[in-house]
């Protein structure tokens, strides 16, 4: 009976697969694993917007060698000519414009980077005539918040509030159009490819120095041994670590490529119920790995952000035999630890491979 390291060997070896947005946070670690799993790797990104930069610091260490192109998906002939070359036989989409205070800043860049960037994609693959799995990346915000303590599933509506979430939305109505009309048998349609969508709560784990995100702020807050301030402090988040969802792409990627029947559809990947937990609850268990405190002034930008936000994952353990493998306790100690070993003096690439090797049980 093959473990599971073998099984993901065995699909994984030698297949050509894009990651556009892989020298993001998500992208970094997608990019490392896949090629611990000996997959032909290649990214199309802009240049890194963050310093420290996970993808830069492995490829400085040399730990991570693909092929990267730097290109804007917003310009349509420069991306479709390099897929074109490219000829991928997996696509993860996770290229976009993540930040919800960011598209309150630049809300235009927001809708263009990720709706019509999404399209220019998709665009790119109507000439592909081979076999193509593709994974679109989107986020758990794409519904319409009612504010109310019962999950989301696949089918309930969409919405969005602030650009962010609003262009994500957009983005699943654009996929899914998209793929009713262009996938298929007929004359001007292409048979050849499976395209999903990806749906998972806030992901936490070591390497992210985003801006606004709520790790990155307590590490560094903690780091300089200052109180970080919360900026709504009890709004409820689905908290899982990176590698959680990320084992969902990989799943739901490879069910398509081997699949007659592909689930070309949406699905959640979310942490089990009891991760829902406050921002303020997730610094205090910060807290007892890294010891800090917690400022009593709170940011009060007048920007919206949804109070309650839960998944439901009964599709995709069902349907794909996924489900969360950490819980919130441990996805917050090995996300923490991770920069504890990193500013000790550990290589990003060692602090990587440590939760890597430990999720996937090598």
């Amino acid at each position: 009976m093959e473990t599971m390291v073998e099984d993901l060997e065995e699909f994984w070896s030698s297949k050509r697969v894009l990651i556009t947005g892989h020298n993001g946070f998500k992208g970094s670690w997608l990019s490392l694993i896949l090629k611990k799993f000996k997959a032909d790797v290649y990214g199309i990104s802009l240049l890194p917007e963050t310093k420290p930069n996970l993808n830069e610091l492995l490829k400085k260490e040399q730990k991570l060698e693909i092929k990267e192109f730097l290109i804007d998906i917003r310009n349509f002939h420069e991306l479709s000519s390099k897929v074109k070359e490219i000829c991928p036989d997996i696509i993860f989409h996770l290229a976009a414009q993540p930040l919800v205070i960011k598209s309150y800043k630049n809300p235009l860049e927001t809708w263009e980077t990720n709706v019509l960037g999404t399209l220019n994609l998709l665009e790119s693959l109507k000439t592909i005539k081979k076999n193509c799995s593709v994974v679109i990346i989107t986020t758990d915000k794409v519904y319409k918040n009612l504010n109310i303590h019962c999950g989301y599933r696949e089918d309930d509506e969409l919405g969005g509030y602030d650009p962010y979430s609003a262009s994500k939305a957009a983005c699943e109505l654009a996929v899914s159009s998209w793929r009713d009309s262009f996938c298929g048998s007929n004359n001007q349609r292409n048979n050849f490819l499976k395209i999903s969508t990806a749906r998972s709560g806030n992901v936490i784990g070591g390497g992210d120095w985003s801006e606004d995100r709520i790790v990155p702020d307590t590490i560094k807050a903690f780091k300089a041994k200052i109180p970080v301030a919360l900026r709504n402090p009890n709004y409820t988040r689905p908290w899982q670590h990176v590698l959680d969802p990320l084992s969902g792409y990989l799943k739901l990627a490879k069910e398509n490529y081997i699949s007659n029947s592909p689930f070309c559809e949406a699905f959640n990947f979310g942490p089990k119920i009891e991760s829902n937990t406050t921002v303020n609850g997730l610094v205090e268990e910060i807290i007892k790995y890294w010891p800090g405190t917690i400022s009593k002034i709170v940011e009060t930008e007048s920007l919206h952000e949804s109070e309650l936000l839960h998944l439901q994952i009964d599709k995709s353990y069902k349907l794909l035999n996924w489900r969360p493998k950490w819980g919130f306790e441990k996805s917050v100690e090995h996300a923490t630890n991770w920069y504890k070993k990193f500013y000790d003096g550990k290589t990003a690439y060692e602090c990587t491979i440590d939760d890597i090797n430990n999720f996937f049980g090598i």
